[in-house]
């Protein structure tokens, strides 16, 4: 399941053509998977966010709101990671995408100690 179609990541980068279709989504398996597994998700957290389902997050159930904020919060990182991973697809520096994505992705992250 997926929060960005192939449309709406070709207009986040500005690719016209279809020449890039297949790299574009790979990419955004790629984004959407390093998104998944830094927010520490499940797979059934992550499905439930993508359908607009109810959402239950390690034992807690999200109301609408609080809902939309986590799906807007991973989409602006779906999309960071994707624009990223296809702009510096030769020479990228993934410590440093990982590290802003812990960041940004802080509030969902469940401490693990």
């Amino acid at each position: 399941m997926s929060l960005i179609t192939l449309a709406e990541a070709k207009s986040y980068l500005r690719v016209d053509s279809g020449m890039d279709d297949d790299l574009i989504i790979s990419l955004l398996s790629s984004a959407e998977k390093l998104v998944t597994d830094i927010a520490r998700m499940t797979a059934a957290e992550w499905c439930a966010v993508c359908t607009d389902e109810a959402v239950t997050i390690r034992g807690t159930d999200l109301d609408a709101a609080e809902t939309a904020q986590l799906k807007a919060l991973l989409t602006s990182a779906v999309y960071f990671s994707l624009g990223y991973l296809y702009e510096h697809r030769e020479e990228a520096d993934h410590h440093d995408l990982v590290m802003t994505l812990r960041n940004l992705l802080s509030s969902v992250r469940e401490g693990v100690f």
